[in-house]
């Protein structure tokens, strides 16, 4: 941190909600030794937080390092950790590891956004999955104790945020390399008073599955939106165990229909790999079929891309062109379920919380599913209050408040 001491800084955040959180942390440590942020224009000195999950991504940390390599430049998050030359072919960088982030801060949460407030349940994961870099990145789960995550949530809610994210690797895993689990976690957190309202992260179906009944149950709390985020990755048995997922696709429906069972009106989003290298016409078809059977309402679509130091990467690549025609399918497959699902959803009433203000005139809120509801009224963040849905964007759906 010596060389953010009384510093003008212009900072870039990228990747996942964890991220961005240590990036909050960055700041307020960075503005604790008296830096200032400025435009990028007039910045002694650059911060980059990294991130390298695909290729492409990757491609763009490149990009910006090349853009400020006249100034001095700060890198932190998981390119530091795990392709730290490839920093250094393009920059004369200074290096800030998430771990000495974490030492320095003393903190697991942060407000990212207006009336949104993040917080860490721990790094790392229990997962061996053979194409991810951020395991690599981030090693081994540690989870943070319990009562400092209830305690951050205290602080963030006291503070406004009537949003909490729950953010990790995998938050499902919490407290599996030790004692308690997420569902106890939730448990507590239900229990804090204040009208804010938690969105859980990304959950491993391997560590998920292990306590789906009681996570199911904890799910159902008021305080704990409505809202699971599953990534199956792939709908064949046989790509799943290429990928070392850990779980089998009828592992992955029997987690989705435990969630259901407890909430019908639960959302599920789940995440997808187009073109594995091993993956076949028929392991990419029964994906498909995969995906109109469960029908979730958010679906991350990524292009297979391998990256250095993982297993994966030493089974070779597909060509782009079948990759490109396999996302989109999946995409149009997606889209689909999307507007079927909106369309059943017009003229009802929802009650919603407002979470941000994006535009002006409008409002930005979530219902107890994590339906996105664009309002068009200014209304302040943290109102709750019930509208009626008139239509729908695919991404989004259109209210207006019911007087």
């Amino acid at each position: 941190m010596d060389v953010l001491n009384n510093r003008t800084i212009y900072v870039e955040s990228y990747g996942c909600t964890y991220n961005h959180c240590d990036t909050q942390k960055l700041i307020a440590l960075a503005e604790a030794q008296g830096c200032r942020q400025v435009p990028a224009d007039e910045a002694e000195v650059f911060v980059l937080n990294t991130c390298t999950v695909v290729g492409t991504t990757e491609r763009q940390m490149i990009r910006r390092l090349k853009a400020f390599r006249d100034r001095e430049i700060v890198v932190t998050g998981c390119m530091p950790v795990v392709q730290r030359e490839a920093i250094r072919e393009v920059c004369d960088a200074s290096f800030i590891l998430p771990e000495e982030l974490q030492r320095w801060s003393g903190r697991a949460g942060a407000m990212i956004a207006p009336g949104v407030g993040a917080v860490q349940v721990g790094p790392g994961c229990l997962g061996s999955c053979a194409y991810c870099i951020t395991r690599c990145a981030r090693g081994r789960l540690r989870s943070f104790p319990e009562d400092m995550i209830i305690a951050e949530i205290e602080r963030l809610a006291a503070g406004g945020a009537c949003e909490i994210q729950l953010t990790g690797q995998d938050v499902s895993a919490y407290g599996m390399d030790g004692t308690g689990t997420l569902a106890d976690l939730l448990h507590r957190i239900g229990e804090i008073p204040g009208g804010f309202s938690v969105r859980v992260g990304m959950m491993n179906p391997a560590t998920a599955c292990r306590i789906a009944d009681d996570l199911a149950a904890a799910f159902s709390q008021e305080k704990v939106f409505s809202f699971v985020h599953l990534p199956v990755q792939s709908g064949s048995d046989s790509v799943l165990a290429a990928m070392r997922r850990g779980y089998t696709v009828a592992d992955f429906t029997g987690l989705v229909g435990a969630f259901r069972d407890r909430m019908p009106n639960v959302r599920v989003s789940t995440d997808l790999i187009a073109g594995f290298p091993t993956e076949t016409d028929e392991d990419f078809r029964r994906t498909l079929d995969l995906l109109h059977e469960i029908r979730p309402t958010k679906v991350n679509i990524t292009r297979y891309s391998p990256r250095p130091g993982t297993a994966a990467a030493e089974l070779g690549d597909m060509p782009d062109w079948i990759k490109k025609e396999r996302s989109r399918a999946l995409t149009r497959a997606a889209n689909a379920i999307y507007d079927d699902h909106n369309c059943t959803v017009i003229g009802t009433e929802l009650a919603v919380l407002v979470t941000e203000q994006r535009m002006a005139g409008s409002a930005v809120a979530r219902d107890q599913s994590y339906h996105n509801v664009v309002i068009g009224e200014p209304l302040p963040i943290g109102t709750r209050l019930r509208v009626r849905i008139t239509g729908h964007r695919r991404h989004y759906l259109l209210g207006e408040p019911v007087r």
